[in-house]
């Protein structure tokens, strides 16, 4: 990985919160310095087309980011014909941003996640069937395959660790895997083109079916659908706010969609920028950071009352993103 831009601060310390930001269309990782809420630096990532998402290791120190070679910001379906994209996971250093592993793939990855140990990265391989390929953490040489569904998008593991979930996009389904054995516990049936399960502080896996507008939460202990969301727009990811209320991103008109904790009841939306995309929050829960793809932005906004406290511009379809706390 080449150095930060020369017109910008150097790599911030490990002694300051940041927020990592993929940008797919710059091939490049913004680092945000969350006391300042400023761009502290931008790396350049080496020999690397669109890097899609970002993921970070329990402890602090790793950073795993997936590039699958190919823009995605017009939506994940199948017609990327994946199978045919050769796509990397590259392993760098969370807190100087050197590299220190790659893994090349024949088929491409959407996203890296550590388990909750931290001694694995899971990834899913967009291919016919899919696969998830469970990776070494330090070296990411590969442990163990796992056959899925048609065109898996997203790996993403409950909060306790316990099952990872695989959104597969041609299946219609998500596939749920024991993360200690690796065998696969069962497939739920979910909308159309489904590209993630994100985890909420609610016990429920919020899946975002793309083609079919709408949200499926599975309950992550017991494994049934609790509820179906008809949103009516593209939802790009889904997260749950401390108090429990779900945050949706409207990609389709560049807004956050807030629902009460526990029903599917809309209280109200917030424009953020075109191409809403990728949510997080800071370790506070204060803060919450949007990434909006086409606008180029980073939305920085106040949980409390649901405003924008200030837009940062980063790089070229940012999408994915990670807080890191000190």
């Amino acid at each position: 990985m080449s150095g930060c831009d020369d017109d910008l601060n150097t790599f911030p310390s490990a002694e300051k919160d940041v927020i990592f930001v993929v940008n797919g269309g710059s091939h490049s990782l913004s680092v945000i310095d969350a006391e300042r809420l400023e761009v502290a630096s931008t790396l350049q990532l080496d020999a690397v087309t669109y890097p899609h998402h970002v993921n970070l290791s329990p402890d602090g120190t790793s950073l795993v980011v997936a590039v699958p070679g190919m823009d995605l910001s017009e939506g994940h379906g199948g017609g990327h014909a994946g199978h045919t994209m050769p796509g990397k996971v590259l392993l760098l250093d969370a807190k100087t941003g050197e590299t220190r592993a790659v893994r090349q793939f024949d088929a491409m990855p959407h996203n890296g996640a550590f388990s909750s140990d931290g001694t694995e990265v899971w990834t899913a391989l967009m291919a016919e069937p899919g696969a998830v390929v469970v990776l070494d953490s330090r070296t990411l040489e590969p442990k163990q395959t796992v056959t899925v569904g048609a065109l898996p998008a997203e790996v993403t593991f409950s909060q306790d660790g316990r099952y990872a979930f695989v959104a597969n996009g041609d299946s219609n389904s998500v596939t749920v895997i024991d993360a200690v054995t690796k065998a696969v516990v069962k497939t739920v049936p979910v909308g159309a083109n489904p590209v993630g399960a994100w985890p909420g502080n609610d016990g429920l896996m919020y899946v975002d079916n793309e083609d079919g507008k709408s949200l499926t939460a599975i309950n992550s202990g017991t494994l049934e659908v609790a509820r179906i969301y008809a949103l009516g727009f593209t939802p790009a990811m889904a997260a749950t706010a401390p108090n429990g209320d779900l945050w949706v991103t409207d990609t389709d008109n560049g807004k956050l969609i807030f629902f009460a904790a526990g029903t599917t009841t809309r209280q109200g939306e917030l424009a953020t920028g075109a191409g809403a995309h990728g949510i997080t929050f800071s370790s506070d829960g204060a803060t919450a950071f949007v990434t909006n793809q086409t606008a180029g932005t980073l939305s920085v906004v106040d949980v409390a009352s649901r405003t924008i406290r200030k837009t940062l511009t980063v790089g070229t379809k940012p999408n994915g993103l990670v807080f890191r706390e000190h």
